[in-house]
């Protein structure tokens, strides 16, 4: 019996999602204690970005199909599509106000973070559960909760699913601090930072996620990787990049705080030493073959706050959800419980099961 699972309501459960009807059959069963789709959700808002990914009137028609196949199964979700920057964060915050039941988001990590960020700070103590329909260019969420990229494949998921509550990672600038952000996946601090910062809009419009990659190429060339401080606990040392992880998926194939866990209330944070951007590159082939822990001057460990710092006038810049955020110096912290997320069945307990072996 576990009593109580990385802060999800999904509390005091016996491995009993998966039970037999009377022909035999197995069938899923909701974690006891979850909130279940079966039971709720009938006013819903989708909330999509059409700039996200490929977009488009592709899009349109599965949105429109993954709309009505919720309306067949007793959820009506009203459309509400974002016209620029910051306007998913400020739709979020009225749905929470209206009473919504569900929001959907439907688009890239980016529209995903300005969901989370509305939904977290709601203030009327209405928290309205978040569900995703991905739709960007990396999807690391969807990745993390084995949805399917299609839409309406995706929306099918949505049926047979609980909330929980998780927490949310929340980066504070400590010279900006009103510009403090909760993210729901990863932020870094060093070269991926520069690169977000970096990145050609139009291009990642045109092709998506190798807009990074061609961005990375470039900063290999003239980044200067400078150190900066980073203290958490009874640690300190001096990085040229951290990865702060809620999740396991980072960016394209790669897994680098593969020991993170969505459903803990810990970060897993990586952080390399080196100043060369060679052995940067050196690193690809074993973070592709997921052995980057064997590699020196690569550092793993958990926590739930930690300060990173700069050392001189360089600037090193922040990303969090693949969105940039400032300079240092950021504080990172974890805010327990801080989201309602709608999670497909078995989920959580596949992650309890894999942690347990050893």
């Amino acid at each position: 019996m576990l009593d109580e699972i990385g802060g999800c309501r999904a509390l005091s459960f016996q491995l009993e999602w998966l039970s037999t009807d009377d022909a035999g059959r197995s069938e899923d069963r909701p974690l006891h204690g979850a909130w279940t789709m079966d039971t709720q959700f009938q006013n819903a808002l989708l909330i999509h970005n059409p700039n996200a990914g490929s977009g488009g009137n592709a899009r349109r028609r599965l949105i429109d199909e993954a709309r009505h196949f919720l309306s067949q199964n007793g959820i009506q979700a009203e459309l509400a599509e974002t016209t620029g920057p910051g306007h998913a964060t400020e739709i979020a915050q009225k749905a929470t106000r209206d009473g919504r039941e569900l929001v959907i988001a439907c688009g890239g990590d980016g529209t995903l973070n300005e969901v989370v960020n509305g939904l977290a700070t709601a203030q009327n103590g209405h928290r309205v559960p978040l569900a995703l329909l991905p739709g960007g260019t990396a999807n690391i969420l969807a990745k993390e909760l084995n949805l399917p990229w299609d839409i309406p494949g995706a929306a099918k998921h949505l049926l047979n699913a609980d909330v929980h509550e998780i927490a949310l990672g929340l980066a504070k600038p400590l010279e900006q601090p009103e510009k403090a952000r909760y993210f729901l996946s990863v932020s870094g601090c060093g070269p991926d930072g520069m690169i977000v910062y970096s990145v050609d809009l139009g291009l990642k419009a045109r092709v998506g996620i190798l807009a990074y990659w061609w961005q990375g190429a470039r900063e290999v060339l003239r980044y200067t990787f400078p150190r900066f401080r980073v203290r958490t606990g009874n640690r300190q040392m001096e990085a040229t990049l951290v990865v702060v992880g809620r999740t396991k998926n980072y960016g394209g194939p790669f897994k680098i705080t593969d020991q993170a866990d969505l459903f803990e209330d810990q970060f897993e944070v990586m952080a390399l030493t080196t100043q060369s951007g060679l052995k940067y590159l050196s690193y690809l082939p074993t973070l592709w073959m997921g052995n980057l822990r064997k590699e020196e001057d690569v550092h793993f460990w958990k926590a739930d706050t930690l300060v990173c710092e700069p050392l001189d006038a360089n600037p090193v810049y922040v990303q969090v959800d693949g969105e940039p955020l400032a300079r240092l110096p950021v504080e990172f912290s974890i805010v327990p419980k801080a989201l309602k997320l709608l999670v497909p069945r078995g989920k959580v307990a596949s992650t309890i099961v894999s942690s347990l072996k050893p």
